[in-house]
């Protein structure tokens, strides 16, 4: 690999985002005259831990392939105090199903999964791979970062041929969030996986109990924690007395009440990872001298692939922005979330036709979309959604009513009955840049309070709230199961597997989003969803003038995280479905091409691949009417992949940007056939008329 010269220059770049130069002088066999020390940003003490891939591994916590498949999750020795060990297998449990499909007629077992090698076939038995753990906190000394960062080494890696994966959390998911998107690929190839939880996940704090989460998920009281937590809200003593004592059983959570805004740093925190990870390599293979392990990789000498989805991906392109001294060979990510500073002369086009909006930031979009979304699901272009709540259907249609007639009532939408009002949310919709590939996902995206918790949670990250401020009148609480009234204590609280269960963002396993100005009639403060008739819209209207009105502590963090697009030259490759209603292509992967192919002009190696009827869940192809419109988005994350390899190693050329078309299962709503290659057309190395073009800052993407 190319080595950088500069070490004086590249100490002093480096220094500015928190990072250390790893460098050293060869004695010409292989060796490094240096000492492999830790980079400056490890605060504490570093845990290692080796698994011997037959009753405990890497990859499956020892549950191995049908483990992963059972819809029953491991059982926990000591359920009154969770043990390390019990909270790392559920956490590797829950976020392995939580990125894929696991039904039986889906691609796991055969397309992905333990068992599935690398060439797509079933070889690997229960897929258990022995190896080490590596896990630290990235710290400024304060102890409120706390980004945890995690190595695993396989057994099989080559030190002669050495690769590393990362695989940034995606979401506000913990630091395994990405096992199943990005570190199966990069285990089975024999790769160091490089992990981070990005300073956004899953770090919880009970506040009626003043219970923290330490960096293996068991728990601490905060005051004896110290700045060992995940996570500690800021509330002094008198402040979180008189908190609990007006909103009772009431949690924080790391990403929307750090008060820090992450966000800005999930670039970082990846070269950080990556950076750890190239200590923990040197630490395993380089030479001995004495008790000192001697530097034995240093900066790009190991072929680096930053890799995840979704956050993760959007925090892998921020990385390779800021990488300029060669960290990182080559960048693989699926629907990235990222937030773009667009130049006037970017455009988007589908089919020759400029597309009504594109290039809008999170906070933008998904305000909105948790506007309109419930209306916008009654509109005769939506039915036949898939279902995607637990709410009886009646109480779903009222709801959504009724929030049509209050966006009606305060002049947000149009129309004098209800169809009409939805027609007209669903078309502000579309006029903000969702695809009508979208519609069919606008009600279960709302229904399944997934648009919902990331409005509240963001826009409480990014006007640097504190859980005190109960932003909007949002608060995280347990709840009674039948009324929706918060304030109820919880028969166990869900702090004893939030490590292992949550995914950072309330609802997460029994903790859910809360009004807090409901109804009296429901007793106030109550589940969003049954605090008002109209799902709490005065809260959404709120959430959507943080936007509108040009709230100047949402503008300043929204802008601080904004890209730019020029990966250096990388060579790189975005994957994303048309259908993502989470993350709308328009505002992600397609004007970031079209930006990265201006700023890099012929130098640009980025490919961009679009695959219709994919959206941002597969795990939601398990549910009856995603398993007949909808395919998964793991199988093209992993051809590129394995694309992005041949490249590197063999030279092989990427195939150009283009549309996949594919073709949906189809069958019985909850029974569709088996999926098969005839359902996923491979990524093709001459896409003719299904080829993305590019020019003048354009990108015009065919239908």
């Amino acid at each position: 690999m190319k080595r950088f010269p500069g070490a004086t220059a590249l100490a002093l770049a480096l220094a500015a985002f928190g990072l250390a130069a790893c460098h050293g002088d060869d004695d010409g066999n292989g060796n490094s005259s240096q000492n492999n020390v830790l980079p400056n940003f490890i605060s504490g003490s570093v845990r290692t831990q080796s698994y011997d891939g037959t009753t405990d591994d890497l990859l499956t916590a020892g549950l191995g392939k049908d483990g992963l498949a059972s819809a029953t999750p491991p059982a926990i020795a000591n359920p009154a105090a969770p043990s390390a060990a019990d909270l790392r297998r559920l956490a590797i449990y829950s976020n392995y199903r939580a990125l894929v499909d696991m039904s039986a007629n889906g691609g796991y077992g055969r397309f992905w999964g333990p068992n599935v090698d690398l060439n797509g076939n079933d070889t690997l038995g229960e897929g258990m791979i022995a190896g080490k753990e590596y896990l630290a906190f990235a710290d400024d000394g304060s102890g409120t970062l706390n980004v945890s960062l995690l190595v695993q080494i396989p057994a099989s890696f080559n030190p002669g041929q050495p690769c590393i994966v990362t695989a940034t959390s995606s979401g506000s998911r913990g630091v395994y969030g990405a096992i199943s998107a990005a570190g199966e690929w990069g285990l089975k190839r024999g790769c160091a996986v490089a992990y981070t939880d990005k300073g956004s996940g899953n770090g919880a704090h009970e506040l009626a109990t003043n219970t923290v989460t330490l960096i293996d998920g068991t728990l601490f009281n905060a005051a004896a924690a110290g700045k060992t937590s995940v996570f500690t809200a800021n509330l002094g003593s008198t402040s979180l007395a008189a908190f609990n004592a007006q909103f009772p059983n009431r949690y924080a959570f790391k990403h929307a009440h750090s008060q820090q805004n992450p966000e800005k740093s999930w670039g970082t925190n990846t070269l950080q990872a990556i950076q750890f990870a190239y200590w923990a390599l040197n630490d395993t293979y380089g030479s001995l001298d004495g008790s000192t392990r001697k530097i034995r990789y240093n900066r790009g000498d190991v072929t680096t692939i930053a890799a995840s989805v979704s956050n993760g991906g959007g925090a892998s392109l921020a990385a390779a922005e800021q990488d300029t001294q060669g960290w990182i060979t080559a960048v693989v990510v699926g629907e990235p979330q990222i937030n773009l500073n667009v130049p006037s002369q970017v455009s988007v086009r589908q089919g020759g036709v400029q597309v009504a909006s594109f290039g809008r930031p999170l906070a933008d979009y998904m305000t909105l979309a948790n506007l309109l979304q419930p209306c916008a699901a009654l509109a005769p272009a939506a039915a036949g959604a898939p279902y995607l709540t637990a709410l009886p259907a009646a109480t779903t249609a009222s709801i959504r009513a009724a929030r049509c007639a209050s966006l009606a009532a305060n002049g947000v939408i149009t129309g004098g009955d209800v169809i009409s009002q939805a027609t007209n949310a669903l078309a502000q919709l579309h006029q903000a840049g969702y695809q009508t590939d979208s519609d069919l996902l606008q009600a279960p995206m709302w229904d399944s309070q997934a648009v919902p918790a990331v409005a509240v949670t963001y826009a409480n990250a990014y006007t640097q709230s504190s859980v005190a401020d109960n932003l909007c009148n949002f608060s995280f609480g347990t709840t009674n199961a039948v009324t929706g009234a918060a304030g109820v204590s919880p028969l166990v609280s869900p702090m004893l597997t939030v490590f292992g269960n949550g995914n950072g963002v309330p609802p997460t396993n029994g903790i859910n989003l809360v009004y807090n100005a409901g109804n009296a009639g429901n007793s106030g403060a109550a589940d969003h969803r049954f605090a008002t008739a109209d799902a709490s819209f005065a809260g959404a209207f709120c959430l959507r003038g943080l936007w509108t009105n040009g709230d100047a502590r949402m503008t300043a963090s929204v802008n601080a995280i904004r890209v730019n697009a020029n990966l250096h030259g990388k060579p790189a490759i975005i994957v994303q479905g048309r259908s993502d209603t989470l993350v709308p292509i328009n505002h992600a992967s397609r004007p970031y091409a079209a930006m990265n192919k201006l700023a890099e002009g012929n130098s640009s190696n980025l490919s961009f691949y679009e695959v219709t009827n994919g959206q941002h869940f597969d795990a939601f192809l398990s549910v009856a009417g995603f398993d007949t419109r909808f395919v998964p988005l793991q199988y093209y994350n992993l051809q590129a992949l394995n694309l992005m390899w041949a490249h590197l190693m063999n030279g092989a050329p990427l195939p150009p940007s283009q549309v996949v078309h594919t073709v949906p299962r189809g069958g019985t709503a909850g029974a569709a056939p088996a999926l098969s290659l005839n359902n996923l057309p491979a990524i093709s190395a001459s896409p003719g008329a299904n080829a993305i073009t590019f020019g003048g800052g354009g990108v015009n993407v065919p239908n």
